[in-house]
């Protein structure tokens, strides 16, 4: 596991800016990312850094994110920047550069897509991709479908994932980011 004092300093910020049930949220994020790294092959420390961290911005107000996401070195899309609700993913891999030093690519991409995906998706991303929709804090209709593919398959999983969020995006009537659609086309390719 990760050094403890860090992992310490990284939930102390969290319960001082957070809601106690999104930091709950963001430490059973973590904990099923470790899971699925465990499963698929990736780094444990860098997927409970990553869930943990996911939602680090989620909760600023939303004239400090738009500031956060305007001055995004990130490739951000002009649907990102309109969209408030992914707000906090961009803004949340800016933060953790300079309030954690963490500059880790992989940690910092994880954080970036966790809400949006993007095409040619490290396994990292899609494990903090997955693990924020499976969390064990987590009750919508097709949430146990969701576990059991993240069970079988981390392709088939984000497949279905990226099916679920992109029928729910239609069905309110949100846009839609450009990375959604190319992660979508890259996972329908690799599963058939």
């Amino acid at each position: 596991m990760a050094d403890k004092k860090v992992i310490g300093a990284y939930k102390a910020y969290l319960k001082d800016h957070l809601s106690k049930k999104r930091y709950t949220h963001s430490v059973n994020v973590a904990n099923a990312a470790v899971t699925l790294a465990k499963r698929y092959g990736a780094d444990t420390d860098k997927a409970y850094v990553a869930g943990l961290l996911h939602d680090v911005a989620k909760e600023l107000p939303v004239d400090e994110l738009a500031k956060i996401v305007e001055k995004s070195s990130l490739d951000v899309c002009d649907i990102e920047k309109k969209a408030i609700p992914l707000f906090h993913g961009i803004a949340g891999a800016e933060l953790i550069r300079t309030l954690f030093d963490i500059h880790d690519p992989e940690i910092i991409s994880a954080i970036r897509y966790h809400t949006v995906a993007c095409g040619n998706m490290p396994k990292l991303s899609q494990i903090i991709y997955l693990a924020d929709l499976i969390s064990e804090d987590r009750d919508y209709k097709d949430v146990k479908k969701m576990r059991k593919y993240s069970e079988q398959s981390l392709e088939k999983a984000m497949l279905e994932a990226l099916k679920f969020s992109i029928r729910d995006s239609v069905d309110k009537g949100n846009t839609i980011p450009v990375s959604t659609l190319m992660a979508y086309n890259d996972f329908t390719e690799t599963v058939k």
